[in-house]
C-alpha cells in the first residue's frame, strides 16, 4: 500500500558526518488509518502464544510465510536505519533477507527482536551480514542497535527520533528505505 509520494534531496558531506536530507511528502493516508494499520501489526506479534522464532525470510524462492509477515515488516523497517547510517555517496544498501529472528518476550508493552539481516551493497555486490536489536511500540520512535561484520566499532545505535511505522511495508517487499 503507498502512503503517500515523496521527493527527497540527500546531500552528502565530504565528513563522514550524516547526509542533510529534505523530504517533502504528499500524504495519501491519513495519520489514523497508519495509526490502525501499525495497532494490527502489533497485536499480530503480541497474541502470538510462544515467541517468534525464524530463518531465511524470504526464502530462497522469495516466499515469506504469512506468520512471519510481521518480522519481516519490522526488519525492512528497522535495517532501513542501518542502511541510512552506511550509505554514503558511491554506496546503496538493499536488505536482501531476514537470516534469523527471535523474538523477546517483555514484560511491558514493547516488541523486541534479535535480527540478523543481510544487507547487499551497491555497487560492489558485497553482502554484508548486521546483527540487529529492535524494539517496538505502536505510536513510538523504532529503538535500533547494530553491528556489521565490516564495521570495526561496537554496536550502535540507529534509532529514530520520530515516530516510524512498518504499516505498508507487508505490499512493498521489494522496496527499502
Amino acid at each position: 500500500e503507498n502512503a503517500g509520494s515523496c521527493l527527497a534531496t540527500v546531500l552528502y558531506p565530504k565528513t563522514k558526518s550524516p547526509p542533510v536530507v529534505t523530504i517533502k511528502c504528499m500524504h495519501t493516508k491519513d495519520q489514523k488509518q497508519t495509526e490502525e494499520e501499525d495497532n494490527r501489526l502489533y497485536q499480530k506479534i503480541r497474541h502470538q502464544t510462544k515467541p517468534i522464532i525464524g530463518n531465511n525470510i524470504p526464502d530462497s524462492y522469495g516466499n515469506i510465510e504469512p506468520a512471519l509477515e510481521p518480522v519481516w515488516a519490522l526488519a525492512v523497517a528497522g535495517s532501513s536505519y542501518i542502511m541510512w547510517e552506511k550509505s554514503t555517496e558511491n554506496l546503496g544498501y538493499f536488505m536482501a533477507q531476514v537470516k534469523s529472528v527471535k523474538q523477546w518476550i517483555r514484560k511491558d508493552d514493547f516488541t523486541e527482536f534479535d535480527y540478523t539481516v543481510l544487507l547487499h551493497e551497491i555497487p560492489t555486490q558485497e553482502i554484508i551480514p548486521c546483527h540487529m536489536r529492535l524494539t517496538w511500540l505502536p505510536g513510538h520512535p523504532l529503538k535500533v542497535k547494530y553491528f556489521c561484520a565490516s564495521d570495526n566499532q561496537g554496536f550502535e545505535d540507529g534509532s529514530g527520533m520520530e515516530s516510524g511505522s512498518a504499516a505498508g511495508i507487508l505490499n512493498e517487499r521489494g522496496v527499502n528505505f
